[in-house]
């Protein structure tokens, strides 16, 4: 069969056609998600100090150089602006990336961690791996305000989708970057999915998560891309190693 294009012939039996490759939309936002890098141990007798009523620890020795691997990896990006939260692991994670680009990061507080009530300091970490009914009863229910004192699942979403939406206004048709918490990309991940509130929360440290904000549209490119942290495919959480990454 034959068609007329553009005063030109064309026969469509030769006519090839690609599979489509994504590209940005015109008016749409790319936002890198990047979990800051692993932080220092909870231990019941030293609690974190509190920001805002926040647990606020450093990043651990390997936290330092995972973000170290971010700013390698993201190097080479054009970014329009760099985000972190009033947590001071996601400054220490986004710092690497910021000087090598001469950005300086600008603090989103809509994008700090959810609220955990009478579980900050590093409370919550003990009482998960003690298993503490409260915390079975988090998972089993997937909302967070099963801990006393804790941000409601609701609040949680409705300051991340403000702070999404006003991040993809200020730079359509640009790339940025967050440096932000595990717990507010699942969300992040949910909300564009339709997923069940827990179902993308275990983010890893350092990890980058893709999001394209395009109107009322978010689209997921990538969830939890570690390959400049390990170049193996493995789901075995590696314990925190003293010797540098391989």
């Amino acid at each position: 069969m034959t068609h007329v294009l553009n005063g030109r012939v064309t026969n469509s039996a030769s006519t090839e056609y690609r599979q489509h490759r994504f590209s940005l939309p015109e008016g749409a936002t790319e936002i890198l998600l990047v979990r800051h890098g692993e932080s220092a141990p909870a231990r019941e007798d030293r609690p974190f100090p509190l920001v805002d009523g926040q647990g606020d620890p450093p990043l651990a020795e390997i936290g330092t150089r995972q973000a170290v691997r971010v700013g390698d990896r993201l190097a080479h990006e054009d970014l329009d602006g760099i985000y972190v939260t009033t947590l001071r692991r996601t400054v220490e994670t986004a710092t690497p990336l910021a000087t090598r680009l001469g950005i300086t990061p600008v603090v989103e507080p809509g994008l700090r961690e959810i609220m955990l009530g009478e579980w900050e300091g590093g409370i919550f970490r003990i009482r998960v791996a003690e298993r503490d009914p409260i915390a079975v009863r988090m998972y089993e229910t997937e909302r967070w305000d099963a801990i006393p004192g804790a941000e409601s699942t609701e609040a949680f979403t409705d300051r991340i989708r403000e702070a999404i939406e006003r991040l993809a206004a200020k730079h359509v048709d640009r790339r940025i970057v967050a440096f932000t918490h595990g717990g507010v990309i699942g969300q992040v991940v949910a909300m564009a999915s339709g997923a069940r509130p827990f179902a993308f929360i275990d983010a890893d440290n350092a990890s980058i998560t893709q999001l394209v904000v395009w109107g009322e549209r978010w689209l997921v490119r990538r969830f939890n891309d570690t390959a400049h942290l390990d170049a193996r495919f493995t789901m075995r959480a590696e314990p925190m190693r003293a010797e540098p990454l391989e």
